[in-house]
């Protein structure tokens, strides 16, 4: 842990979260061409890979949950997750991909989701992101480490829901947030609004994974 920096805190490489599933995206085409789209993705069984160049959060938590899932065989499975939680949050040059193995004839496939590029960064609204591993260089202003999930007020609250989470847990919350050189897996994502700027996707055979 580095020192304080400008009344925040930064860690290296330290592991909070940012951005959603590529999941859905290959049915989603008519709401991002109309700008805006209320978002609920997973990917059972998967994890997906996200980079991003930045990431700007106001009214952020974090805190421990299990998410369940299924594997391609279909065996239920369970993953401890860092879920984050953001009011609103704006990112820039953002680039998501998973990978789906084994497909007779074709192989492995892989679906690589890149916007906010231009100028023009993601943005969305009631952000929660469940992930098991994330790299970045990160500031939190004002931030309180240790307080019970339940009792966290700065950011859009727990998920609630299916979610698997202890109410008295650990968690931690910031007036805000910057991530800088993001590179993270993840299991599942919600938003309320998620506005794509510059949408390109791409499906090819092969593994092309963002990083």
């Amino acid at each position: 842990m580095e020192s304080q920096v400008r009344g925040g805190t930064r860690w290296k490489r330290f592991a909070v979260v940012m951005v959603p599933s590529v999941a859905a995206t290959a049915c989603i085409g008519v709401a991002l061409a109309q700008g805006a789209l209320a978002a609920s993705f997973s990917v059972s069984g998967q994890s997906f890979k996200v980079t991003a160049d930045k990431l700007v959060g106001n009214g952020f938590e974090q805190y421990g949950a299990i998410d369940d899932g299924y594997t391609l065989s279909g065996q239920k499975t369970a993953h401890p997750v860092a879920v984050s939680a953001f009011k609103s949050a704006s990112i820039s040059n953002m680039c998501q991909s998973v990978v789906t193995p084994d497909i007779p004839v074709l192989g492995s496939v892989s679906l690589v989701l890149k916007a906010g590029g231009g100028g023009k960064p993601v943005e969305a609204d009631n952000l929660y992101i469940d992930v098991d591993d994330l790299g970045a260089d990160a500031t939190f202003n004002n931030i309180d480490i240790g307080v019970a999930a339940k009792d966290a007020n700065k950011g859009p609250g727990m998920k609630g829901g299916k979610e698997q989470s202890n109410p008295y847990g650990f968690a931690q919350q910031a007036d805000s947030a910057t991530l800088t050189g993001v590179k993270q897996t993840a299991w599942a994502t919600t938003a309320g609004t998620f506005k794509l700027s510059g949408l390109h996707m791409s499906v090819q055979t092969g593994t092309h994974e963002c990083y």
